[in-house]
């Protein structure tokens, strides 16, 4: 097989023309292409007059020894994940996963795939019942601190856009079987070959009902509302967990796959001494300006095509008080959300449908912060500060999980806002309008507005004076890392296993499903040597 790179074509290329360039580079023609299957297509943009569609595509020819290589032509790599691995027999003990988030989902699929019969705990509920638990919350601002937009089955990717870009650069082609894996339980097969893919918040309940499904299929077990309220160690070795009810389930070897907001977890965690190190993430708010808009300004006339969707952005900017200011989670079409995981705490995020049709596009507009900012030594101390912005912002919105919000106008001016104009805040449940200097610290206010003038000079509608910020967004990663070994295990908690965006080893559904797939293989790879 043969892959072809850097295909350029029109946006609006009839559809035969893709073939017919492939078979022009080759010269061939297309009659004499067994198969021509698209790997990668991303838009070219940076000339709105001449917009195009970039491909790579892999090709089987009758007569492949004769094509010289060279240039747009080389041999297609090798795209198959090949781990597989015996358990022992007897098997002793069952592998436990914490979590079922998209690290502790692939996680344990994989165990259950080798026959490794994994039990995966999720301290919330299954996805439909977590979805009406998070509607009735955006609809009432009621909060269930159990079952919200952070817990539960799918975790916080579940109520995003879906996102699956990753910038992993891996051997083992762990993120192709992620995606094949994703693709077999219900995703769009798009993702297997877009530059940018997301699956749509409305398809991942289905996607991880039947993650879910698949484990139960190859041996695994699945139980929800079941919070691990400790870990058993035994000598310096994990012995097994105990669940919120008192009961234990014994296991040597326990993948942690808890997310970044189970604050309570890293809690316990820190007492069994868990080593652990505190680790920079970024603050800020959610910005959101007319979707019609961010597509006119980066497609002109063509906005809106089929083949280009709607439009997304990513900038950044660099200011003069040592902070930089970007764009984070772009949601196309979508909407601001609660995210809220504990009482008296306002939080937000963005999410989209797979349609992506919504008027305002979101984005997250952060600030970086170090341990150096939490004025405090101690490993947990960034979930302290997280905690103090978003209880200011609780109190400012209104103490009813309202968020505060601030048109970018009146955040240029100085001055707190007191309505909105065109852009209409689609946060749930509602906003308040106010000032974020209130609730966020000062050289993030700071860093924005030196930010926003400039960033309007790259993405013409970004310093929009009606486009609307919503606060505070915080948990954009963990604020902590627990410390591991190169085979992936606790340095200081034999057995335990920091796996994902919560342990501080991914940022995004794509890196920490592949890190449950390589810290699965460590697990197995341990417990067969163990036999």
């Amino acid at each position: 097989m043969l892959r072809i790179s850097d295909i350029a074509l029109p946006f609006d290329h009839p559809d035969a023309a893709l073939r017919a360039r492939v078979a022009y580079i080759l010269r061939t023609t297309p009659e004499d292409l067994r198969e021509c299957r698209v790997v990668r297509r991303s838009v070219d943009a940076r000339k709105r007059n001449a917009i195009a569609l970039i491909y790579t595509v892999d090709v089987t020819l009758a007569d492949e020894p004769a094509v010289p290589l060279g240039g747009k032509v080389a041999a297609a790599p090798d795209s198959l994940y090949r781990f597989t691995m015996q358990p022992p027999k007897p098997l002793t003990h069952r592998p436990v996963v914490i979590g079922a988030g998209p690290c502790g989902l692939l996680g344990a699929l994989l165990l259950a795939q080798n026959g490794f019969e994994p039990i995966l705990l999720e301290r919330g509920k299954c996805a439909k019942e977590r979805a009406a638990d998070v509607h009735a919350f955006w609809r009432s601002g009621v909060l269930n601190p159990a079952s919200n937009a952070l817990f539960g089955e799918g975790g916080a990717g579940a109520f995003s856009d879906g996102k699956l870009t990753t910038q992993i650069k891996e051997r083992e082609n762990r993120c192709a079987k992620v995606l094949q894996e994703l693709v077999a339980a219900g995703a769009p097969e798009e993702i297997l070959w877009l530059h940018k893919p997301h699956i749509g918040t409305d398809n991942l309940v289905r996607v991880v009902e039947h993650l879910r499904a698949a484990i139960v299929r190859h041996g695994g077990e699945v139980r929800f509302n079941a919070k691990v309220q400790d870990i058993l160690v035994e000598s310096g070795t994990v012995s097994g967990v105990q669940l919120e009810d008192g009961a234990e389930i014994l296991s040597r070897h326990v993948l942690l796959a808890i997310g970044h907001s189970a604050r309570d977890t890293f809690d316990m965690l820190h007492r069994r001494g868990a080593a652990m190190v505190q680790k920079a993430f970024s603050i800020g708010a959610r910005i959101e300006h007319p979707q019609r808009k961010v597509d006119y300004a980066q497609y002109g006339k063509a906005a809106r095509h089929p083949r280009l969707g709607a439009s997304d952005y990513r900038l950044v900017q660099h200011c003069g008080n040592g902070r930089s200011v970007y764009t984070f989670c772009m949601c196309p079409g979508g909407e601001v959300i609660g995210t809220s995981s504990e009482p008296g705490q306002v939080v937000t995020n963005g999410m989209s449908q797979f349609a992506r049709n919504a008027a305002n596009a979101n984005s997250g507009l952060l600030v970086g912060v170090t341990p150096e900012d939490f004025g405090d030594s101690h490993p947990l101390a960034g979930i302290a500060f997280q905690r103090r912005w978003e209880e200011l912002a609780f109190a400012v919105g209104g103490g009813n999980y309202a968020a505060p919000a601030q048109t970018v106008g009146d955040l240029l001016a100085r001055r707190a806002s007191s309505r909105f104009g065109s852009v209409k805040p689609s946060y749930r449940p509602g906003v308040t309008p106010a000032d974020l200097s209130e609730c966020l610290p000062s050289y993030v206010i700071a860093a924005f507005r030196e930010a926003l003038p400039q960033l309007g000079k790259k993405l013409s509608v970004f310093a929009l004076a009606d486009a609307v910020l919503t606060g505070v967004e915080t948990r954009s990663s963990s604020p902590v890392r627990l410390s591991r070994t190169e085979t992936c295990e606790s340095e200081t908690l034999r057995g335990l296993y920091p796996a994902g965006e919560g342990a501080g080893y991914a940022g995004g559904i794509m890196s920490a499903a592949v890190d449950g797939v390589r810290v699965a293989e460590a697990i197995m790879q341990a417990m067969a040597s163990a036999r």
